[in-house]
């Protein structure tokens, strides 16, 4: 033992009967249950962003089916986020030079789970701000910006809590003098309620096989602006998605503009991660998206104030883990709730939220803790979650192997046989095939693309879109994008593939500088909007993303 390992000050610990990590709708949820049934119990929320809502970023458009769940009376109350009910719904199909409306009629013919009628265009991180006073009103305790850096196991192997993150570590690993080791928060359960791709919730995932049996995990990146328009450009409650240009036919995704209150409007844009050509960038995908002659005039006038980017879960159905391990489960987009084409997922964290609190409150009831919560993992597939799931299942695999015309043409056609027939289709459950990393093809397949210089007016650069971000990491700590070898990422990532880290991240964190055998590996870490893609992405799976210091990042406001 070193004589700095013998100094380093024991952890000291704090008990709670659950401990519950991320402050976004399932977590929230979760405790406001917790407190509801159970009164008694001690709930902690653990949120790595400096305030609720500082990493919560989404598109939104919310069913509310979850919150009628949680808080029946919601609709009496006065200053609620749920101003803005949608009021016209309206599909378009891009060309390069084109733009198609899909008629009413026709809109009307999609089936029922694609219709917006009373769901609500919000921010969903103001929805989150809301559920924590509701929670905090109950007695729960909220610590904003402690990032959870680690599981703590029992003698038996459960999960007993937490590892805080220490803070005052200097790049270089030493200690600096504000040193400080991260506590223990010990409960009795721990819900893991990160959102998707989540440190903790990979590690539950490995160490428990909790993806044994399990379809691969799939995913999308969805990069998000939200714009002050002209007010004669603004039409409260109007809902628009496209599909098809700048994508090409075998490159999944599509876009979003959702008009809210106050002359606010949310655009962004999903590209799924299961694309081939590593020259394509989602960030690129986007600015130039907005430029189409049918999509550009909305924005004249306007001035954007907001960006952001995050993952998506999209295996659904086919793709959910295991929820339960000893000591804990899964809730929220850790689960992976998202039903892709709904492009909806806070209403079934929500009801996860709830399913799962329902199961502690009744296991710590009759004097259990640190086990298997076996009646949470047993319900889901029968209740609400599971239905509205199991109806869209073969969505996202129809589409990527049939290309966005045939297979989205398919994928309605099996979403009304599934409606009609209780969930019987006639494909039955397609799987998913390879995980989003091996689908990347080498750079010798593809021809490079060439995405035009932004022009500052509706489409804007990587680092002026981190800056109203309000993304901030102390430069004095270790980087919290592990590189596991720098060899394997020259050799492949770079020769083999030409760099994709460079396209596929939405804030410029990577960089190959120089050429040949002077080439270098370049994280700049203080530009990350904890979109977790590259985790995701990385041909290699060679980029391990992890929490920096408690309340670093992003600091999304109305996001």
């Amino acid at each position: 033992m070193s004589d700095e390992t013998a100094a380093m000050p024991e952890r000291e610990s704090m008990e709670f009967d659950v401990v519950i990590v991320g402050a976004g709708p399932a977590g929230l949820a979760a405790a406001i249950r917790l407190k509801q049934v159970a009164p008694e119990l001690s709930v902690v929320v653990l949120e790595k962003g400096a305030q609720v809502g500082a990493h919560v970023l989404s598109g939104a458009v919310v069913d509310p089916i979850g919150i009628d769940a949680l808080l029946p009376d919601w609709r009496q109350e006065e200053g609620t986020p749920f101003r803005t009910p949608v009021s016209e719904d309206r599909f378009m199909i891009l060309g390069k030079e084109s733009g198609f409306t899909l008629p009413a009629w026709l809109m009307k013919l999609m089936p029922p789970l694609m219709h917006n009628d009373g769901n609500f265009i919000v921010s969903l991180g103001e929805v989150c701000a809301w559920l924590a006073a509701k929670a905090e009103a109950l007695g729960v305790e909220i610590y904003c910006g402690f990032a959870a850096a680690d599981l703590s196991h029992d003698e038996n192997g459960a999960v007993e809590g937490v590892i805080l993150g220490d803070m005052g570590v200097h790049k270089d690993g030493s200690h600096g003098p504000d040193y400080t080791p991260g506590m223990k928060l010990l409960g009795k359960y721990v819900l893991l309620a990160e959102g998707a791709r989540g440190s903790l919730s990979k590690r539950a995932i490995r160490r428990f096989g909790l993806d044994a049996g399990r379809d691969v995990p799939k995913f999308g990146i969805g990069i998000k602006e939200l714009w002050e328009v002209a007010p004669e450009r603004h039409r409260p409650g109007l809902v628009q998605h496209s599909f098809g240009w700048p994508l090409d036919g075998r490159t999944g995704g599509g876009s979003f503009l959702y008009h809210l209150d106050n002359n606010l409007m949310a655009v962004g844009f999903v590209v799924h991660l299961n694309y081939a050509n590593p020259y394509l960038s989602p960030f690129e995908e986007f600015q130039r998206f907005k430029t189409h002659k049918a999509i550009k005039p909305v924005f004249e006038g306007g001035r954007r104030i907001a960006y952001g980017a995050r993952a998506i879960t999209e295996g659904g159905w086919q793709s959910v883990p295991k929820l339960v391990f000893p000591g804990g489960a899964l809730v929220g987009c850790a689960a992976g709730f998202v039903n892709v084409p709904r492009i909806k997922g806070s209403h079934n964290a929500v009801l996860s939220g709830i399913e799962a609190a329902n199961a502690v409150a009744a296991a710590i009831g009759a004097g259990r803790s640190r086990d298997t919560l076996d009646a949470y993992e047993a319900g889901w597939r029968q209740g609400p979650i599971g239905q509205d799931l199991r109806l869209v299942r073969n969505v996202k695999p129809l589409w990527s192997r049939f290309g966005t015309y045939a297979g989205i043409a398919m994928a309605g056609a099996d979403m009304w046989l599934t409606t009609l027939f209780g969930g019987w289709s006639p494909f039955g459950t397609l799987r998913h095939g390879k995980p989003d990393h091996a689908s990347l093809e080498p750079a010798a397949r593809h021809e490079r693309i060439a995405y035009p210089t932004p022009d500052g007016v509706v489409s804007f650069d990587r680092l002026s879109s981190v800056y109203l971000s309000n993304t901030n990491h102390a430069e004095d700590q270790p980087v919290h994008l592990k590189l596991a070898d720098a060899a394997l990422q020259k050799q492949s990532e770079l020769a083999e593939f030409a760099g994709p880290s460079t396209r596929y991240c939405p804030a410029g964190v990577y960089e190959w500088m120089g050429t040949g055998d002077e080439a270098r590996f370049v994280i700049n870490a203080q530009n990350c909007v904890h979109c977790k893609t590259c985790d995701i992405k990385d041909p290699n799976q060679n980029i391990d993303w992890q929490p920096p210091q408690g309340g670093e990042g992003p600091v999304y406001v109305n996001m």
